[in-house]
């Protein structure tokens, strides 16, 4: 069957690839080569001969799993250069469709929502799963603050702490904070933004997470920054939290909320908003039709998680009555973002190696990289929304974000990793 399989293959590839350059040496040590002759190709040899099956049934989840296995080994462990030409391919296949890749690909999409129940126990073990792997891992390729989303890159070559800095500024312009303000963070992560916000901007912030390991690091965080009086973590659910608040901040958490929740997400954001309130939602985003979650990614990296359509998010806003007053596309942000992480990342990685293992290391560089290509060649963006339950919430032109007065009205605190 090594035959069938192996021509199977081939077949695959030879409809996918059209751009750039891949040779791919068989376990028979046959040697195939696709797309683009003029380019130098990437070179991936194929170790066991099960693989090609695997490949041919399920590419998505298989070409992580075997490049983690090191049954699937690219020359000079060129991973980027790799995901480069898949994914870029991948975003054009509707034109060199393969019969059976299309009806698994339609079939993922539509059961989508059946695969996106997202109740509190299962929302808990989902962040458990990701963000309470060790502080270690994260400090090895975050800035300073720990600021675990898109970066905003005012100039391709700044640094990233400073294009997380100016993320966090950009975001409480769109807040209009101002100080004595209460603020809910939906998702505060470690902590950085809630704190920003009260050290910074005078507000008093309630950040809500539902991993140990942030809200304990967040906590001791605030207490060291002398800042306990302001910011208050909660671990809980944004479906626990009570009251009203003037602001409303949620930064890449909305990808973990479920599918089949959106509509729950906004009618809390609208009954937790001020009547005059401000709320801004950051979130990774899919800047086309619905489409099915890796199955990769959900396995090994964001159990639960999804990225949404422009659509499906407007549609839960729409239902409950929010303006939205502001939409900002981040187009490559994320991407310059995640190449800083990356080469950060494979500085450190006998430090990964130690902490876990060798295919643990694997699996978290093919992510950072899958993840770059993903916002360079598919159409994937990061959104912000913001939202309000009037229609005069906000001023009527945008000249209030880009105010070059200063916006901080406390003296700087410590960094996160002086906690440590």
């Amino acid at each position: 069957m090594t035959g069938f399989w192996q021509h199977a293959l081939d077949r695959l590839l030879r409809s996918l690839v059209q751009f750039g350059s891949l040779r791919v040496i068989m376990p028979t040590g046959d040697i195939h080569t696709y797309g683009e002759t003029s380019d130098t190709p990437v070179t991936v040899r194929l170790l066991d001969p099960a693989l090609l099956r695997k490949l041919v049934v399920n590419p998505e989840l298989v070409l992580g799993e075997s490049y983690m296995d090191e049954t699937l080994v690219i020359e000079d462990d060129d991973v980027q250069g790799l995901l480069a030409i898949i994914v870029r391919n991948v975003r054009h296949a509707d034109a060199h469709p393969v019969w059976w890749q299309k009806l698994t690909e339609r079939a993922r999409a539509a059961l989508r929502g059946l695969a996106q129940k997202n109740p509190l126990p299962r929302a808990r073990r989902n962040a458990a799963h990701h963000y309470d792997l060790s502080a270690a891992l994260f400090d090895t390729f975050l800035d300073a603050d720990r600021q675990y989303s898109c970066a905003y890159f005012r100039s391709p070559d700044v640094t990233l702490d400073q294009a997380q800095r100016d993320k966090k500024a950009h975001i409480a312009r769109k807040l209009m904070i101002e100080p004595g303000m209460t603020v809910l963070d939906i998702g505060c992560g470690w902590g950085g933004m809630a704190l920003t916000l009260a050290r910074d901007h005078g507000a008093r912030v309630v950040g809500i997470t539902l991993s140990e390991e942030q809200h304990t690091f967040a906590t001791e965080r605030a207490r060291r920054e002398g800042l306990s009086d302001r910011v208050e973590f909660r671990l809980c659910d944004y479906r626990q939290v009570e009251g009203t608040f003037d602001r409303i901040v949620s930064v890449g958490m909305f990808e973990h909320v479920g599918l089949r929740h959106y509509n729950d997400f906004f009618a809390g954001i609208r009954n937790l908003l001020s009547p005059d309130g401000i709320a801004l939602i950051h979130t990774i985003g899919w800047a086309g039709p619905p489409k099915a979650t890796n199955p990769w990614l959900k396995k090994y990296i964001f159990p639960g998680g999804y990225i949404p359509a422009l659509s499906e998010m407007m549609t839960a806003v729409e239902r409950n009555h929010l303006w939205p007053t502001d939409m900002e596309c981040l187009r490559l942000h994320y991407a310059y973002t995640l190449r800083h992480w990356f080469d950060r990342f494979r500085a450190h990685e006998a430090e990964v190696r130690a902490l876990y293992d060798a295919r643990f290391t694997r699996m978290w560089r093919f992510y950072l990289a899958a993840s770059e290509q993903t916002f360079r060649h598919a159409p994937q963006a990061v959104f912000q929304i913001q939202l309000s339950r009037r229609v005069d919430a906000v001023p009527l032109t945008r000249d209030y974000l880009y105010d070059t007065g200063p916006t901080e009205h406390f003296p700087r605190a410590r960094d996160a990793r002086d906690l440590q």
